[in-house]
Parts: C-alpha cells; sequence; structure tokens
C-alpha cells in the first residue's frame, strides 16, 4: 500500500467525522499552544532580565550591605551588622586598583512638590559618576556637580516623565520643588530611559548623596555601584572589596555581586521554570493523546466491516495497522501545527500589548512541540491500531450484520 494510499484513506476516515475530529484537533492544538506560548514567556524574561543587566555595560560590580550566606536573606533586608557608609566608599576607592568610577547610593520613596501639583517618586541620592554607571544621558540641563561625596546641596536632576507632571508646559530649569521638608533647585532633566532593573528611571529625583542620606535620616548606603576598566577584573575585584570591608568592619558583612553572576543565576532559575513548563504542556499534550485514542477505538469498532473487506482482499495485519496509526499520526500532526500558531499568535498579541518584552518562543520549542504532537498521536494510535489488525475478517464482516 502507498503512502498516498495511506494517507487517503485517513484523511476520508477523519473527515467523515468531522466533528468528532474538531475536537480531538482542538485538544492537540490547545497543548502545542501551551508548549510555544510558556516557553516564549520563558524565554522572554530570561532575555528581558539579561538586557536589563547588560544595559548597565558588562563592567559593574555590587556591593551591598549585609551578608546572604549569614543572615540567610537577601542582603540589605531585616537589618546588618554594620553601616555601610561613606566612608567605606572613599576607602574602596583610593585602595582598589582598576576603578573607572564609584558612585555610592541612598534610595527613599518621598513626596515631591511644585506649586500645587505633587505625587510620590523614588528619590535618588548619589554623585556625579551615577550618570555614567548606569549610562544615562542628559535631557537638557547638567547633573549633579562632580566633587566630595560629603557635599550635599538643595541640588536635583529629575526623570523626564517627572519633570513633565511637575513642569506641564513650563522649562525646569531654575525652578524650585519641594521634595519632603527639603526647597531643591532643578538643574537638569534626564533623557527619557523606561524602566531598567525595576526602576522607572523617568521618573526619579536625583540629589547628591549627603543631602539623601540626611533626607532619608539614614547613615547606611543602600548600593556601592562600581566599574572596573577591565571585564576580566570583576571577580579579583569583588575580593578585594569584600576583604577591605571586612578588614574595616572586622567581619564579613557585606555582599559583593557582578553582573555575570546575577545573569546566571536567572539564567539558571528561567531555564529549570522553562523546562517546568514544557512538562505541564507536555501533560496537556497527553491528555489530547488519550482523546486520540478513545476517538481510534471507536473509529475502529465502527469499522468493522471495512476492516473485514481488508483483510477479505488479502490485506496484512500490518497494512490495517499502518492505515489507523497513520490516522492518529495525521490527526496529531494537523493539531501540532494549528498549536503552533495559536502559540505563536498568542505570544505576537503579548509583544503587541508590551513590546519592551521579548517573548519569542525559541526554535528549540516550536519542533519539541510540533514533535510532542506526533509521539503522542503515534503513542496513543498504537492501541487502536493493534486492536484493528487482529480482527478476525470473518468475525468483523458478519459482526455488522448480526
Amino acid at each position: 500500500m502507498r503512502a498516498s494510499d495511506l494517507l487517503q484513506f485517513a484523511s476520508t476516515a477523519l473527515l467523515r467525522h468531522w466533528l468528532r475530529t474538531s475536537f480531538s484537533l482542538l485538544g492537540v492544538a490547545i497543548g502545542a499552544a501551551a508548549v510555544v506560548a510558556l516557553t516564549g514567556l520563558s524565554e522572554g524574561a530570561r532575555q528581558y532580565v539579561v538586557g536589563q543587566f547588560a544595559a548597565l555595560g558588562s563592567n559593574l560590580v555590587i556591593i551591598l550591605p549585609g551578608k546572604n550566606e549569614t543572615t540567610g536573606s537577601f542582603p540589605g533586608v531585616g537589618g546588618v551588622p554594620n553601616d555601610l557608609t561613606l566612608e567605606d566608599a572613599r576607602a574602596l576607592q583610593r585602595a582598589m586598583q582598576g576603578i573607572q568610577l564609584l558612585a555610592p547610593l541612598a534610595m527613599g520613596n518621598e513626596t515631591v512638590e511644585h506649586r500645587e501639583r505633587s505625587r510620590q517618586a523614588a528619590v535618588v541620592g548619589t554623585t556625579h559618576e551615577f550618570l555614567a554607571a548606569r549610562e544615562l544621558h542628559m535631557g537638557i540641563g547638567r547633573f549633579l556637580p562632580p566633587g566630595e561625596m560629603e557635599r550635599g546641596g538643595p541640588l536635583v536632576v529629575l526623570g523626564v516623565k517627572l519633570a513633565a507632571e511637575l513642569f506641564p508646559g513650563e522649562n525646569p530649569l531654575g525652578g524650585v520643588v519641594r521634595i519632603g521638608d527639603w526647597r531643591m533647585r532643578v538643574i537638569g532633566v534626564l533623557e527619557p530611559r523606561g524602566t531598567q532593573l525595576g526602576m522607572d528611571l523617568d521618573e526619579i529625583a536625583v540629589v547628591p548623596v549627603a543631602t539623601g542620606m540626611r533626607m532619608f535620616n539614614r547613615s547606611s548606603l543602600f548600593r556601592i555601584l562600581i566599574k572596573m576598566h577591565v571585564h576580566a577584573d570583576l571577580d579579583a575585584a569583588c575580593e578585594r572589596a569584600v576583604a577591605l570591608l571586612s578588614e574595616r568592619h572586622d567581619e564579613e558583612d557585606v555582599t559583593c555581586i557582578t553582573q555575570d553572576s546575577v545573569i546566571s543565576a536567572f539564567s539558571s532559575i528561567l531555564r529549570v521554570l522553562t523546562l517546568a513548563l514544557l512538562g505541564i504542556a507536555a501533560i496537556s499534550l497527553t491528555v489530547a493523546g488519550i482523546g486520540i485514542m478513545n476517538l481510534m477505538l471507536v473509529s475502529v469498532s465502527e469499522r468493522t466491516q471495512e476492516v473485514g473487506l481488508f483483510k477479505a482482499v488479502g490485506a496484512r495485519s500490518g497494512q490495517i495497522l499502518a492505515v489507523f496509526l497513520t490516522e492518529a499520526v495525521l490527526l496529531s500532526s494537523i493539531g501540532g501545527l494549528l498549536g503552533l500558531l495559536l502559540g505563536r499568535t498568542v505570544l505576537g498579541i503579548i509583544v503587541m500589548l508590551y513590546p519592551t518584552f521579548p517573548a519569542v518562543s525559541p526554535l528549540w520549542a516550536l519542533f519539541a512541540a510540533l514533535g510532542l504532537s506526533v509521539v503522542v498521536g503515534a503513542l496513543f494510535g498504537v492501541l487502536p491500531a493493534r486492536r484493528a489488525a487482529r480482527l478476525d475478517p470473518i468475525l468483523a464482516l458478519t459482526r455488522n450484520y448480526s
């Protein structure tokens, strides 16, 4: 029996019961679409995180107060033994080799007001080096002036959205805003940058770090950002920074992380998540496979006379098995192709709604979805096909007349 004959028999049998076939196709399509959509979302999340860190450059080292190995939590959460101070930042700047720039950070949320307009905003206390450390650019005006870390002053740089809300239709340069109880003069507005590492840089207010620490009544820094000249020095820089601060604090109470380590950790977590989601989607395909098996079992019971005729004219058991197995594989393959189309459509809609999220299913996931669909059809089609192949031709011909 030729392949074309098998396909013709299979397609004719499936079209004969189109409603039943449609529901089985829908089950397989949903399972395949789940594989495509879920892996696309997971891969998109991984690419998004990697892209967020890559936007900072590749030579960044971050010092956090607190030691996560000893506290059992994220560094800086739940209190730390010693403050991470401006003196620590200066000591790092003096003692470490290969530093391109260093920017201390103090963070808080406060109400920013201009005349009758006000809103809550993230306030970042930092130094002139923060602009290059986060690879930001000025839209108008200038950034915080270079100078000693302890030098404060009533100066503020606004994110572009915050400036537009507080100064609608006006030039904010030279204007005065109130941040909490502090009157601050606007000296610049940042270029649009969007959200980076969970912070909307278009809605921040940047003040001198010493002013920020007094504003929030804090003695400890939130972070210290260090940008190295050479990427290969990052691990060694972390070791030197931890050793120096441990000597100053008489204990190891800080955590040093690099972009590579964070990206690697996130990638590993999301890779496991992708595999888990793929397993969940495979379960839905298995359920669809059970539906295919039930459909084929019903088809075999309804077509016993047809099987009897095939055998009466000399068809072998292997050929009968091939006919019914082809039906199952054809059904699952078409369902898999429909699922690919459905899954890609869902991801396309997500990208349209959230353009910054790269929800694109990897090529291996497309092949996996289609391959799983075909395998499921073949596995769950074997039992009905074997039952048809084992029918006795005489009993098969007489059963429908009894």
